[in-house]
């Protein structure tokens, strides 16, 4: 797991909670949940949304970078925050919703991640679900690029595998046999930035971490953010105005847990 620079990663604090907005927006089945829990909760963003919408829930934040949970706890001092492995993290109570939003693609083993969660919510709960659908992408790939120059590529197989990628599919199987409704969507969100240098910042936020932290040197990462942007520049063309439109996708996943659940396999 990389290292977070919290204030590096709410640079762009609105294109980020924009898809936790639009998750949120689906939740109509729950009107008035008790117990909540913000799952891989970052800095607190999508934990403050949450908090709006449901003033008097028991809301928890969890994240396992100590650099995010400390910045929420700075902006939010009166929520409970805890510092905790999201991916193995178990309730002590049954829960109305797992809130989870751009942090379970950092978790492996989604076979045994998606049963885990709907494991910790009462029956009629919600596992509410974004994560990023970004990898045919010029930025996804101008990375896988880059990092297979010949200078560094032998340091970057952590690296590459750093993102779990499933298909929808997959999260339909996993979670279809405990789910009395599951709903699966993407949105590719069209983000105005200012150039391709500022989409190079965006992503220094989140996914180019772990390629930068297998780098040995600072010149190394100059090369390698150099190699970046000159992709980037020719991948996102400017606007008239000089601004570039930058895609992303993301999957949504929405799954009420059944009242009850017959034997998988044992």
């Amino acid at each position: 797991m990389p290292t977070w620079d919290a204030q590096l990663y709410l640079q762009f604090a609105n294109e980020r909670t924009q898809p936790a907005l639009d998750l949120l927006a689906r939740l109509s089945s729950i009107p008035d949940p008790k117990h909540v829990v913000d799952l891989g909760c970052g800095p607190g963003n999508s934990t403050a949304i949450l908090r709006q919408r449901w003033p008097e829930a028991n809301i928890t934040g969890i994240d396992n970078s100590p650099e995010m949970i400390a910045t929420a706890r700075q902006a939010a001092p009166s929520e409970k925050w805890l510092l905790a492995d999201a991916a193995t993290w178990a309730s002590d109570i049954p829960l109305d919703l797992i809130f989870t939003n751009a942090a379970i693609q950092w978790m492996p083993d989604h076979a045994r991640l998606m049963p885990h969660l709907m494991q910790q919510l009462k029956p009629g709960g919600v596992l509410a679900v974004q994560m990023p659908a970004h990898y045919l992408s010029p930025l996804h790939q101008v990375t896988l690029e880059v990092a297979s120059h010949p200078a560094w590529n032998h340091r970057m197989d952590t690296a590459r595998n750093a993102l779990t990628k499933e298909q929808p599919s997959f999260y339909y199987d996993a979670l279809q046999p405990f789910s009395s409704r599951l709903d699966l969507w993407e949105t590719e969100y069209f983000h105005i930035m200012e150039s391709p240098a500022a989409i190079l910042k965006w992503f220094s936020g989140t996914g180019l971490r772990p390629f930068l932290e297998a780098l040995e040197t600072t010149e190394q990462k100059q090369e390698f953010e150099r190699m970046m942007l000159e992709g980037y520049t020719k991948a996102y063309l400017p606007q008239k105005d000089g601004r570039v439109i930058f895609p992303f996708r993301r999957l949504f996943i929405m799954a009420v847990k059944k009242l009850q659940i017959a034997s998988i396999v044992s």
